[in-house]
């Protein structure tokens, strides 16, 4: 929703990463927030990958950070203040990663911990990448495997092979401003970062902003390894239920597809890569430049003629 300002260039129209307000010609604010409950038993790593998931918006709408602020919930009567201390340095040494700083934030008394950061960066507003622009033919490019839920889940249950918990959380510890720079060089049409709503629920929002369809060719799509095999066994969270409801009619599924397959293309992510709408003739490009940054591009699918936000799963 705009309400009139011509200087919102992106609100809540098409449920995008991040909002953007132009100050200026060559200058624009990009605004975002996020944050959530411990998914690893390591308060340290849990603050960095809450911060690197919160970072992730703004690196999504093709921006760079300029300054983080802390949200923190937290029962400090009943864990202490420094399990605080190491999910704050986590954020904070995520943060410094990223070239900026937290300059403050604001703390709640809470039963549950949740923490993550309101962040602020700036674009030029001829630069701006939204989840919306995308054209028929485009190829869909992913920047991470996906399976980070499953195996957080499994993190929980105690079930998680090592290699796998260690897969995912390197993952998620992983800053999308490589693969935000390598975008940066091309012209690709449309962005967005794969998160709560998993893979095939982002696409959905995507192809629908971009008035288009999607075919999405499921043996080409990266895994974390083991994950595959957790979901079969039932590690599955909420949100990734929740997705697969959601997407129930508007994607049309492949007879004779792995169940687990099928569910970690729903799977609900955190600090998952990006997914990138770019031409044809503008692909080996796209992945050229993501392997300069060592950055792994994988080819998904293409947007397609058809129903705005319908999906084929192939």
């Amino acid at each position: 929703m705009r309400l009139g300002n011509p200087e919102v260039l992106v609100g809540l129209e098409t449920g995008d990463d991040a909002a953007v307000y132009r100050l200026r010609p060559d200058l624009a604010l990009v605004v975002t927030t996020d944050f959530f409950t411990p998914i690893v038993d390591d308060a340290y790593t849990f603050g960095a990958i809450a911060a690197a998931n919160a970072l992730s918006d703004i690196y999504a709408m093709g921006a760079q950070p300029l300054l983080a602020v802390n949200l923190v919930a937290f029962p400090i009567k009943e864990l202490g203040p420094a399990l605080l201390a190491d999910i704050l340095r986590g954020g904070l040494d995520k943060v410094r990663e990223a070239g900026i700083d937290i300059l403050g934030g604001h703390s709640i008394d809470d039963h549950e911990p949740k923490y993550g950061l309101a962040v602020t960066g700036t674009v030029h507003p001829d630069r701006v990448r939204r989840n919306r622009g995308g054209r028929p033919g485009d190829q869909l490019v992913l920047t991470k495997p996906l399976g980070t839920g499953v195996i957080s889940t499994a993190i929980k249950h105690g079930v998680a092979p090592p290699e796998s918990a260690a897969a995912a959380i390197e993952g998620m510890l992983r800053l999308n401003r490589d693969a935000a720079d390598a975008m940066a060089t091309i012209d690709v049409h449309a962005a967005t970062d794969i998160t709560g709503f998993g893979l095939l629920g982002h696409l959905h929002g995507m192809a629908r902003a971009s008035g288009v369809a999607a075919r999405v060719e499921a043996a080409s799509v990266p895994m974390l390894v083991g994950a595959e095999l957790l979901a079969e066994a039932g590690e599955v969270p909420g949100g990734t239920r929740s997705n697969e409801r959601f997407l129930a009619s508007r994607v049309r599924w492949p007879a004779g597809l792995p169940a687990g397959r099928q569910t970690l293309l729903c799977d609900a992510q955190t600090s998952g890569g990006l997914l990138l709408a770019v031409a044809a003739d503008e692909l080996d490009r796209l992945l050229s430049s993501l392997e300069n940054k060592k950055v792994s591009g994988a080819v998904v699918g293409e947007l397609i003629e058809g129903e705005a936000g319908s999906i084929l799963v192939v």
